[in-house]
């Protein structure tokens, strides 16, 4: 059968987006909407502009890794997720078609959210798209150097946050730095924490095609202690939030039981050390915790 004539359901269409990174992208976009809730400019309108910008880019960043991943043999051997090239389910361009369909979206999204409200988030979009894209695309992409985790905490941290805030409040000033940044570090470090993970189990595979990851620069022991840093970064980051905007901020916490039974399973604290396919609940372990931040950020800046 021609590669061209494949057709996977929608079922494995929706699997191959990979929904447990999803958190990846609803968790800064939550915490921003917490600290403009706290400085009292929270705008709906460009909150869910921003929502639908930072889903785009994930599942279009994961679609772009499967087809990337796929065409260049990487997947073939993967004992994670469903990959639809890497598995046979689907054509290599069809894969490469919803990835650009899915950062087609964040493009329209984000431009309007910028007429909205101002003209270098254009270029800040471009680059978004551009790294989403060259993390497994191109002839050097970055994510085989070892750099995906720095761009990850930069795009889906940094950027997020800060760039949720921006466009309520359309200042950097009044307070806005301070709470945004703890709030950017604290999201930025758990989504790390899920790319960490994700090579971690894929470090054997990795290296036999040549995919040097941050993972696989460390190697297996350190990498675990490097997931429990991230992990429990947020606490702190939570602590500080509590002193520059109240105590409520601690609902932020909440992640704090899911985060340590990632880091329990990860580490193997109390157990064996989870290996291969034993890590893959652990994706979800961790994009949970992620989202219970993002929430419990909301929640507690709001009050």
């Amino acid at each position: 059968m021609s590669t061209e004539t494949l057709s996977p359901t929608p079922g494995q269409w929706l699997e191959g987006a990979r929904p447990k990174t999803l958190p990846a992208a609803v968790a800064p976009v939550a915490a921003g909407a917490g600290v403009a809730l706290h400085l009292d400019s929270f705008a709906l309108g460009p909150v869910l502009l921003a929502l639908v910008v930072a889903l785009a880019l994930q599942v279009g960043v994961n679609y772009a890794n499967d087809y990337s991943d796929g065409v260049r043999g990487t997947d073939d051997a993967r004992v994670g997720p469903l990959r639809l090239v890497g598995s046979g389910l689907a054509a290599p361009q069809a894969v490469k078609r919803a990835a650009y369909a899915s950062l087609g979206v964040a493009a329209v999204a984000g431009l309007v959210l910028a007429v909205l409200t101002a003209w270098w988030l254009v270029p800040v979009g471009a680059l978004c798209i551009a790294a989403a894209w060259f993390y497994t695309g191109g002839s050097r992409p970055y994510g085989y150097a070892g750099l995906g985790e720095v761009m990850v905490f930069l795009f889906f941290g940094l950027v997020a946050v800060v760039g949720t805030v921006y466009v309520q409040t359309e200042s950097f000033g009044d307070g806005m730095l301070a709470p945004s940044l703890l709030a950017a570090v604290a999201i930025g470090a758990v989504a790390c924490a899920i790319l960490v993970v994700n090579n971690l189990r894929d470090v054997p595979t990795d290296t036999e095609a040549g995919k040097t990851t941050l993972a696989v620069r460390l190697g297996d022991s350190r990498t675990r202690a490097l997931y429990a840093l991230l992990m429990l970064t947020p606490a702190v980051c939570t602590l500080a939030l509590a002193v520059v905007t109240g105590p409520f901020a601690l609902l932020g916490l909440v992640h704090g039981p899911l985060a340590l039974q990632g880091v329990r399973t990860v580490a193997g604290i109390g157990r064996e050390a989870a290996t291969g396919r034993a890590l893959v609940p652990v994706l979800g372990v961790t994009g949970r915790a992620e989202l219970f931040l993002g929430v419990g950020l909301l929640v507690g800046l709001a009050l």
